[in-house]
């Protein structure tokens, strides 16, 4: 019997603003990372009968159309939306597609659900073996000479004769991709696009994350499906006010409070 494959959803663009700090019904301090994921917008999709898979492709942060190539212009047209300094695709179920021009909600997440957060490492340039990898380093007496805080022999003798890939020695530490795990979604103000997960995340304020259900756990049955999508200029919101719609089975739930 062949299992079938759980379902994916999309994920959201966000730009790591710094961290805080929430406090609990009980007055628990809670640390939290703060994101913002406003403006994320559906530039284009990937389907399984004209690319092999299926995919949404993201666009965020607002660029100037003059620092935007030629090409991109004209993809950001197609799809009226406008033109973004960051794209990404996320790799969805072949009925998790979003509609081109849509724009997700930090509702597509929800308080207390698992995510996992990839992003770049604070680079820290060129590091010796003990700050990088936490040698401890030579004597510092009995014969030990200058060299107190090198990481010590590196190869073998004779056989082989070489130093091994992957040796831990001196070299760029940090400015690389990392993920983040089974992190808690703390809070969600979806009015100002905010997502608040509980710890710290990879990279440093400023930098682009990017965010996703938690694969090794399951997706909760609450969550909007097949994303959280913000509405505008709907006849039934006079006043601009944004709204969150979910699926259309549960659009009811959604409307404005």
């Amino acid at each position: 019997m062949a299992r079938s494959k759980p379902t994916r959803r999309t994920g959201l663009i966000g730009r790591k603003l710094g961290m805080t700090r929430l406090f609990g019904e009980a007055g628990a301090h809670i640390p939290v990372t703060v994101i913002d994921v406003s403006g994320n917008f559906v530039v284009g999709q990937r389907t399984p009968d004209a690319n092999g898979y299926a995919a949404v492709q993201l666009g965020y942060d607002p660029a100037k159309p003059k620092n935007v190539p030629q090409p991109m212009r004209g993809v950001f047209a197609k799809a009226e939306v406008e033109p973004k300094k960051r794209l990404k695709e996320f790799r969805v179920s072949d009925d998790a597609l979003v509609d081109v021009g849509a724009e997700l909600s930090a509702d597509h997440f929800l308080e207390g659900q698992l995510v996992d957060i990839s992003g770049e490492t604070i680079g820290k340039g060129f590091a010796g073996a003990m700050k990088r990898h936490g040698f401890a380093g030579l004597r510092a007496t009995h014969g030990v000479s200058v060299s107190h805080r090198s990481h010590g022999s590196t190869g073998n003798s004779q056989d082989p004769g070489k130093v091994w890939k992957g040796k831990k020695m001196a070299g760029q530490m940090g400015a690389r991709n990392r993920t983040q795990q089974h992190l808690k979604v703390a809070r969600i103000d979806a009015e100002r696009g905010l997502v608040m997960v509980k710890g710290a995340i990879p990279g440093s304020a400023g930098g682009y994350i990017y965010i996703i259900d938690a694969i090794r756990r399951p997706m909760p049955s609450e969550a909007p499906f097949p994303a959280g999508l913000k509405a505008s200029n709907t006849p039934a919101n006079d006043e601009g006010e944004s709204a969150v719609v979910d699926a259309p089975e549960t659009a009811a739930e959604g409307g404005e409070e």
